[in-house]
């Protein structure tokens, strides 16, 4: 440690070093307990950076750059009042919706998260037997197809992409018709994600990013994580660039006029790209800043779910996910226009706590939570939310809010 460094800022950074230790954290892992025990997803995302490494947490937990899109997507629902109406009948409560015709159990669903294997072992297949056991549409990254096939598979599932597949016509063709010839409901295309972003607590952790896909952070006995030869850590300063052009509208097009599969386009953030989605026959869209982990500085998408609902013009439905942590939070979606909401970090705490049980637990909660909330604002079902049962505030304030 070079002398000059001020002492307060060395025992800053022996605090930080103490924090993330995996020997420390080891020792103060909780035993663990029932998944009823927890009251909210916030008890479970406590108990998740208890379990796992730190270094597979902040993968997890982190943002793009500076993170402010990431703190946006929740401090954005500060300024969402909820207007509840009294003296209507609520003693039955209806959260089961439809989508493009298929009935929903809730308008709660799974959306696709890489790297479930640094959180929990198998973590695709167990994220999807939660998702089945909750009756919840599921889009999955892929690896599960056995799975898939089988009678207790999800009802409801999408297969996920970001274009990878789409180079050629006949790997489009290919494709499509592996998928065609599965149970699929559709692909989910997201668009957001054709450069890799920074990720600067991963950086600054040394992350190399195929741990997150192939298992644990590696570590030797004493703690240390262990690199091998041609481990490659994320780091900045590499001017961005692909060997292969990007997807455009014309491979939307394309993707449209190839098969009858329905089509998802996932990481839209404005009114244009929605009117050309529909445009193109596009079925559904979804307003998605990738979980604040790509471009920052895109604002909340709760912020941006209103000009994307006006632009679809009911032609399509419109969902949407980022920062969605309480049954309130769905609420205000649905009443601005949302057919349905997405999470992804509320489950993954769960998957780091319980598996299976866990990802279903957590839905069950947000389930709950929004029939209650519905409740308690005087609405009995689905169809009965609408803008009327929200107004939005000219201000916002900070304090006290969790991620």
């Amino acid at each position: 440690m070079p002398s000059d460094l001020p002492r307060r800022e060395a025992l800053r950074q022996l605090g930080a070093f103490l924090a993330a230790s995996p020997l420390l954290h080891a020792a103060d892992k909780p035993e663990l307990t029932d998944s009823t025990q927890l009251a909210n997803v916030f008890d479970f995302r406590d108990l998740a950076r208890k379990l796992i490494d730190p270094v597979a947490f902040d993968y997890m937990d982190e943002g793009g750059k500076d993170e402010v899109s990431l703190v946006e997507n929740r401090l954005a629902f500060r300024r969402i009042i909820l207007r509840p109406r009294f003296l209507t009948d609520v003693h039955k409560i209806d959260v089961s919706t439809e989508l493009l015709g298929t009935a929903l159990d809730s308008p709660i669903y799974v959306c696709p998260a890489g790297g479930k294997n640094c959180f929990y072992r198998n973590g695709e297949e167990e994220t999807a037997r939660g998702a089945a056991n909750a009756g919840a549409m599921y889009i999955s990254n892929g690896g599960v197809e056995s799975f898939l096939a089988s009678a207790d598979a999800p009802s409801h599932w999408w297969q996920y992409t970001t274009g990878g597949q789409f180079r050629t016509e006949d790997s489009m063709l290919d494709f499509v018709e592996r998928l065609e010839d599965s149970n699929c409901t559709g692909i989910c295309f997201t668009v957001d994600n054709m450069l890799v972003s920074h990720r600067e607590r991963s950086i600054h952790n040394g992350l190399v990013r195929t741990w997150c896909n192939l298992g644990e952070v590696p570590r030797d006995s004493e703690g240390n994580i262990v690199r091998k030869p041609g481990d490659r850590t994320w780091v900045t300063g590499e001017y961005p660039g692909r060997l292969y052009p990007s997807p455009t509208w014309d491979t939307v097009r394309q993707l449209r006029d190839m098969t009858d599969l329905r089509i998802m386009l996932k990481g839209l953030m404005i009114a244009e790209d929605v009117e050309k989605s529909v445009e193109i026959g596009v079925d559904t869209v979804v307003v998605s800043n990738h979980g604040a982990r790509q471009l920052d500085h895109t604002g909340s998408t709760i912020e941006a779910l209103p000009e994307c609902v006006q632009a679809a013009s009911g032609k399509i439905p419109v969902l949407v996910d980022g920062g969605f942590r309480r049954g309130t939070d769905v609420l205000k979606a649905l009443a601005l226009g949302a057919t349905a909401v997405g999470v992804a970090r509320p489950y993954l705490w769960g998957l780091a706590c319980f598996g299976r049980e866990g990802v279903a637990r957590v839905l069950h909660l947000l389930k709950t939570e929004l029939a209650l909330d519905m409740g308690m604002s005087g609405v009995a079902g689905i169809r009965e939310i609408d803008s009327s049962l929200v107004r939005v505030r000219n201000w916002s304030y900070e304090g006290g809010l969790r991620l």
